[in-house]
This record gives C-alpha cells, sequence and structure tokens, in this order.
C-alpha cells in the first residue's frame, strides 16, 4: 500500500472546490492501492477520524469561515506525518505550502502540488487597499515562486497550464481535472426539495451553487435575472453557498427590484439535500469569470441538469462541446434572455437533461484518480530511479 500526505489550510466543514477535490480523490484513490492520509485546520469540536490529523489556529480577519493553522504544528505535523508517506502532495498555498515542501525536503520524498486558485484575480478582492496592477504582479511573482519550489505542478485545467507558463513556472504541469462521483448527484428528490422550502411545483427554477464571494460574479446572474423575467416573470434564481459578498449581493437584489426572486440558502449538506437541490431546479446558471475548473458545472450535469453558463478560464474545457449546456455571451441582457428563453420553452430542450449526464461521463471520479495514481507513480520513478507499482499490495521500494 503506497501512503500519499495530502496537506492543506482548508478542508471539511468548510465547503470550497479544494475541500471537495481533497475528499474525492482520498476515496477514489483507495481503488488504486492508495492510502491518503491528511493534515487540515481545526475549526471547532470536529470529531476525530483515522488517518485525518487536525491542527488548531486562529480565525482570520474578514473571513470568518476560514482558520490560519499555526505555523508550528502544522510544520511538526506535516513532518511527522511525511514520515510514514512516500508522497507529499499540497492542496492550498499558505501555512501547508512551506511545511508541505519543508517535510518532503527533509525525508528525501516527490513533493506535488495541485494549483487550484487563480491569485491573480481574487487577490484585489481580499486587499483593496493595494492598487490592482501591485495585487496581479505580487499574485504571479507568489504563484512562480511556490509552483517552481515542487516536483510537479496540477491544475484542473487547460487555461491554467497556459497562465502558469506565462508566469514563468518552469517544474512540470499536469492538466489534471477533479472528477466527481456521479451516482451521489443522480438520486436526487427534487419535489420533496421544493416541498420543504415552500417553493410551488411548477415555478420556474434556476440555481447557482458555490461559495457566495464577489470572483464568483453571482451579481452578473442578479443582473440577468431582471433580463430573464422579461420572457418568464416568475422565473426564481437560488442561490446556495455562503460567504464575504452576501450581504452585498442582497443589497443589490433589493435595489433591482427582484428580492421576492431571489433565495439565499446557505450551505446545503452536499450528501442529501445538495442532491435535492439539483433535481428541483430546472436549469443551472453560473458566470464565474475567473474558475479553475467549475466542478459544480459537472455535479449539475450528472443530476441530468442542463447548464448555462460563461465560457471562461477551467470552464471552457468542460463546456467545449458539451451537451446539455448553452454559452451565451458575456452580457447579462443576453444571458438574462436565455434563461428565460429556456425557462418558458423548456419542452423544446428535453433532450439536454440526457445529454447533460452523458458530458458528465467523461468525468467521473474513478477515471480520474487512476490519472492521478499514474502522475504519482511518474513522480517516484523519477525521485527514486526505480519502477513503482501503485496497486494494492506493493510497496514502495
Amino acid at each position: 500500500m503506497t501512503r500519499v500526505l495530502m496537506v492543506s489550510d482548508v478542508y471539511f466543514p468548510r465547503v470550497n472546490g479544494v475541500s471537495s477535490s481533497m475528499e474525492t480523490f482520498r476515496r477514489s484513490l483507495a481503488d488504486e492501492g492508495i492510502e491518503v492520509r491528511l493534515v487540515v485546520p481545526r475549526y471547532g469540536d470536529e470529531t476525530d477520524e483515522p488517518g485525518v490529523v487536525r491542527v488548531p489556529g486562529r480565525r482570520l480577519p474578514r473571513d470568518p469561515e476560514d482558520r490560519l493553522a499555526s505555523w508550528r504544528r502544522m510544520h511538526r505535523a506535516v513532518r511527522e506525518e511525511a514520515a510514514r508517506c512516500d508522497l507529499v502532495h499540497i492542496q492550498t498555498p499558505f501555512v501547508a505550502h512551506y511545511a508541505g515542501v519543508a517535510a518532503a525536503r527533509h525525508h528525501g520524498v516527490p513533493v506535488l502540488t495541485t494549483y487550484h486558485t487563480l491569485f491573480e484575480e481574487y487577490l484585489q478582492y481580499y486587499v483593496p487597499f493595494l492598487p490592482a496592477s501591485w495585487s496581479r504582479a505580487l499574485a504571479r511573482r507568489f504563484s512562480r515562486d511556490q509552483c517552481n519550489a515542487v516536483d510537479t505542478v496540477v491544475v484542473p485545467s487547460s487555461a491554467m497550464a497556459d497562465r502558469l507558463a506565462g508566469y514563468g513556472v518552469t517544474s512540470p504541469v499536469r492538466i489534471l481535472p477533479t472528477g466527481i462521483p456521479l451516482d451521489r448527484f443522480a438520486q436526487g428528490d427534487g419535489a420533496a426539495f421544493r416541498a420543504s422550502r415552500g417553493i410551488d411545483p411548477a415555478r420556474p427554477l434556476a440555481l447557482f451553487v458555490g461559495r457566495v464571494a464577489h470572483e464568483k460574479n453571482i451579481g452578473f446572474l442578479l443582473e440577468a435575472l431582471v433580463h430573464a423575467h422579461r420572457r418568464c416573470p416568475d422565473a426564481l434564481l437560488l442561490v446556495t453557498g455562503e460567504g464575504p459578498a452576501m450581504a452585498d449581493l442582497e443589497r443589490q437584489a433589493d435595489r433591482l427590484g427582484i428580492s421576492e426572486s431571489v433565495r439565499f440558502l446557505g450551505y446545503l449538506d452536499r450528501t442529501r439535500e445538495l442532491p435535492d437541490c439539483y433535481a428541483a431546479a430546472d436549469v443551472f446558471v453560473f458566470a464565474s469569470r475567473t474558475e479553475t475548473q467549475g466542478l459544480v458545472l459537472l455535479e449539475a450535469m450528472a443530476a441530468g441538469l442542463p447548464v448555462i453558463a460563461l465560457s471562461a478560464m477551467g470552464t471552457a474545457d468542460i463546456l467545449v462541446n458539451a451537451g446539455g449546456a448553452l454559452v451565451p455571451p458575456d452580457d447579462p441582457a443576453a444571458f438574462g434572455d436565455a434563461v428565460g428563453t429556456f425557462l418558458t420553452q423548456w419542452e423544446a430542450w428535453r433532450d439536454f437533461a440526457a445529454q447533460a449526464r452523458q458530458t458528465a461521463l467523461s468525468w467521473s471520479d474513478t477515471a480520474m484518480a487512476a490519472r492521478l495514481a499514474q502522475c504519482y507513480r511518474e513522480s517516484l520513478e523519477q525521485r527514486l530511479g526505480t519502477s513503482v507499482r501503485l496497486r494494492a499490495g506493493a510497496p514502495v521500494t
């Protein structure tokens, strides 16, 4: 059994794409003969879990969802766990990155990082006192230095690989999206979800799932809803998730006069409520221009939910030639017109549900886990200079 140590500054119960990616790969890699151990932050009184080491930390100003793990405790925990592992896989660029690199070099094992987040586009929202050009330059240098400090960089999309090349990253870069557990999202009870939320069974329903943050461009969806109402006056938009943009978006909905047509639902349990929510909707809408992959698009498609989305950055890899999806122009009026037309003429799009499910099949968790296992194999072979077989019962020598 090969052991891989994943190190991260975020994990459940903090819900985001990094947490979901780690959980998906951890489960799927077991079938490849790989045991994944985790060193992650402690958020509160989480129950102890085998193979998961929680490191205490402190809350971050202006970001109560996250924790900044103790530098000393994170380094100590990662070094102790890395002593029992064959490879270190870093998932985030903060304390976890420096602890992971230091432990891997100390023990002489390969170290990989997954570059999940396009910080060049995000940093301006969190350090607004810096000029945008300064924050972008800082993010590029920061990303280049960190990526060049590891043996291999994993990115979820070709657009991200191109961006890192432009930064001057010279470490080998592998394009490897996170897969999704298709069965989890194919069994939702939409009628029960609507009933529990007091939503009329016949009301046209659009859905957004993701962190409620400015970089997700949810304000664009609110503007688009105004235009969608011209064709479909009773359309309702559900926004699931939480984040720092919530209050601003609620005020925007009020200014636009659509407060009664938007519901902010907060976090939904991923194993029970979220599949039901997907099943309840008529269309999934997404407008982020900075997404590194867009897993929620695949979750929606696995549920048989047609998608209307902007094709930008990581979402382009999913949406190019995708069945069950529409890609309107990057304009709220055009986007809203597409949503309104779809919701009022859904009979004409009946085949979209089956097409969406077919698109999702090629992004399964098992297929992507096999590709990640191969990436681990190549990293170990390069570092150890020996043939390494990653399958159950075959130890690394």
